[in-house]
């Protein structure tokens, strides 16, 4: 199947949806000046390509090792005698939402003039200033180069490049049972990359794309090391997925049972066209009847469990570091060898892990480059323009990527950045590593003493580098005021769009802790993991913590700038994986998420917690705090587990300041903020 010849520019289209756009709604001004890159970058995607269409052969059949059928769609650049015949280089991606998915949003980018006009419009699109400001980073993805990397580019077919979208094992029209990111799972990627290579289409040299669960798999086939595998683009990747996103401090993520229930949905569509050329894959039928709905089991499990008496075998496989599953999860990216440009964002649900990967992967600056927007899980991009002040866009970077890495042009993608961060509360900006270099973690101690600021919190109480003079108990409950949080659109993967939950935690403050500093006097940076040692008390067996760090404002605007949460009966910590500063306070607690490692803690008796909160970057302007929020609750980002949420019994939680066991924050700081 050929497509239509390539869409050329309707100017004037584009220019009448713009005035209308503008006559109405105001756009975002500039961010702070930041290196754009090579404008050829931009303007060689988008202009005219090598081929005028693209060729797509349907459902091809990839046999694993073990006789599993995968099922791929091949897109390749064609002209008038059909697809080219020369090898090309190929691009692979790994696919749970179906390659049916990917085929729709490929022919929804292609559609001449209108594609062009709509993500023009949309790159531009406000709301800035109403309560549905939110929406506009969602609208804007769509301008921003994310459905390119999650689906399939059309440009970057028709300037020379094959790409293969390929069915997870268990999901779409691929043979198999689902086992999100599984030792399976994972052992099918090489496969396919060493099939895809040796193919006559293909010059051997492959490179990875695709977000989320797609950005995942690219991390761990990179960190398996296949020969042809040489750049990959993981866009919103995860690293260790049960402390960055499925059940992070032991509380799990609220979406993840409706993401395995749409992931299941999706793979029961049958594949209707070959039911109507009678060569219907019966195998598949029979894989889909006999797991049907993968994982979910688990998900119930979590909320229909009881007790520690009662945990079923499943549920106890992922409770358990040691399991064949737990380790799979666990990446490795210290071991990865090809070109990677990670694309991450300090909202989204695996901000904890993009730093990371990008930190241990050991290869020079340059041939790693990490890219952190001010973004969620779904809005990824919608910064990304390629405007003054913005990096290109996500598909103009992918592109310039693979040129590099895949086909040797020298086009200056290795010199950018390498590390290009949105620094919460000012702009987009580069730095050579991350953390930023010159930033000393700091202990900021919690005390009673008000702050003298407007917090509306359960208790105001300040935050300063000399402990507190005497000891205080303070109570926290748990509450629903997280419903309106940072932590409930990051919970929802960025869905939720409503300014005052997102941008502004002061709903959220009003069931929980406030612990405020004076105003910085010069400007103050933070740059790095961030962790908080808590003195608390219980009248349960268990309790449930959570903490945010924030940008507080002149006006009283409080901003989440990072976020941890702890079950305290998992305080127990892995002190090979944990990082202290000199003085031996944790600047990286890793808890470990074991239910036969549970401490459950006594009524009334002291209980020393350490949390650890994702790595972030920001500045704090002159006049500005910084803030700690302290609560025991929340969802719907957060729900401990059945058996460690009962033990909880929903009490309040006391945080005991003591100064002889002192709570702070240890922070990574750098300027002069008059403290």
């Amino acid at each position: 199947m050929t497509t239509s010849p390539p869409r050329r520019r309707a100017r004037w289209f584009i220019a009448g949806l713009a005035a209308l756009v503008t006559a109405t709604l105001a756009t975002a001004p500039p961010a702070p000046a930041v290196p754009a890159g090579e404008p050829h970058w931009a303007a060689l995607h988008d202009g005219p390509q090598q081929y005028p269409s693209i060729h797509i052969d349907w459902d091809l059949p990839i046999t694993m090792s073990d006789g599993t059928v995968l099922k791929a769609n091949l897109y390749r650049p064609a002209d008038a005698n059909g697809p080219v015949s020369a090898p090309l280089p190929t691009i692979v991606n790994l696919t749970p939402y179906t390659k049916l998915m990917s085929m729709i949003a490929q022919t929804a980018l292609s559609i001449p003039v209108l594609s062009d006009a709509v993500s023009g419009v949309l790159r531009d699109f406000s709301l800035n200033g109403t309560p549905l400001e939110g929406l506009t980073d969602q609208t804007r993805t769509l301008g921003g180069g994310f459905g390119q990397a999650f689906a399939v580019d059309p440009d970057l077919i028709r300037s020379g490049y094959a790409q293969l979208v390929v069915d997870v094992r268990g999901t779409g029209f691929s043979q198999g049972s689902w086992e999100p990111w599984g030792p399976k799972d994972q052992a099918d990627t090489p496969e396919v990359i060493a099939w895809a290579a040796a193919q006559p289409w293909s010059n051997g040299r492959v490179g990875m794309t695709g977000a989320s669960y797609s950005g995942i798999n690219q991390v761990q086939a990179a960190a398996k090391q296949p020969p042809a595998l040489q750049a990959i683009v993981p866009l919103v990747p995860g690293n260790d997925l049960e402390q960055d996103m499925i059940a992070p401090g032991g509380g799990a993520i609220g979406i993840l049972a409706p993401y395995l229930l749409a992931v299941n949905l999706l793979k029961l569509t049958p594949d209707l066209v070959s039911l109507a050329l009678g060569r219907f894959d019966t195998q598949w039928l029979a894989d889909r009847l006999r797991d049907p709905m993968s994982f979910l089991d688990i998900a119930i499990a979590t909320l229909a469990t009881s007790s520690f008496d009662t945990v079923p075998p499943e549920l106890e496989t992922v409770l358990d570091p040691a399991s064949a599953i737990r380790q799979a999860w666990l990446g490795h990216p210290d071991r990865i060898t090809a070109r990677t440009l990670v694309i991450g964002g300090w909202h989204d649900n695996f901000a904890n892990g993009e730093p990371r990967i990008y930190r241990d992967i050991p290869l020079p600056p340059g041939q790693k480059q990490l890219i952190m927007g001010n973004s969620y899980h779904v809005s990824a991009g919608f910064d990304m323009r390629g405007r003054d002040g913005e990096p290109p866009r996500i598909d103009v970077l992918q592109r310039a990527w693979f040129d590099r890495w895949l086909k040797d042009i020298d086009n200056g993608i290795d010199r950018y950045g390498p590390v290009t961060l949105w620094q919460q509360g000012g702009g987009w900006t580069t730095a050579p590593e991350f953390p930023r270099p010159g930033h000393t973690h700091q202990r900021l101690y919690l005390s009673a003493a008000p702050s003298g600021t407007t917090a509306t919190s359960a208790h105001d109480g300040s935050l300063g580098p000399a402990a507190p003079g005497e000891s205080r108990r303070l109570t926290v409950a748990p509450g629903l005021a997280s419903l309106c949080s940072a932590d409930a659109a990051q919970g929802t993967a960025g869905i939720l769009v409503f300014t005052g939950c997102g941008k502004d935690a002061r709903v959220q403050e009003l069931q929980g802790l406030t612990f405020t500093s004076p105003p910085v006097a010069d400007t103050t940076t933070l740059s790095g993991p961030i962790a908080v040692h808590l003195n608390t008390m219980h009248d349960a067996a268990d309790g449930y913590w959570t903490v945010t760090v924030n940008d507080v404002a002149p006006d009283g605007r409080s901003t989440t700038l990072s976020t941890g949460q702890l079950v305290a009966s998992l305080r127990a910590l892995d002190e090979s994986r944990s990082a202290r500063a000199a003085n031996g306070d944790y600047t990286d607690p890793y808890p470990i998420m074991s239910i036969h490692q549970r401490l459950p803690t006594v009524p009334g008796q002291a209980t020393q917690l350490d949390l650890g909160l994702a790595p972030t970057d920001a500045v704090l302007k002159p006049g500005h705090r910084l803030r700690v929020d302290v609560f025991a609750s929340n969802y719907p980002k957060g729900l401990p587990i059945r058996p460690f949420l009962d033990a909880t019994e929903l009490k309040p939680q006391h945080l005991w300041l003591d100064p002889a066991a002192p709570s702070y924050v240890n922070v990574p700081l750098a300027g002069n903020p008059g403290w």
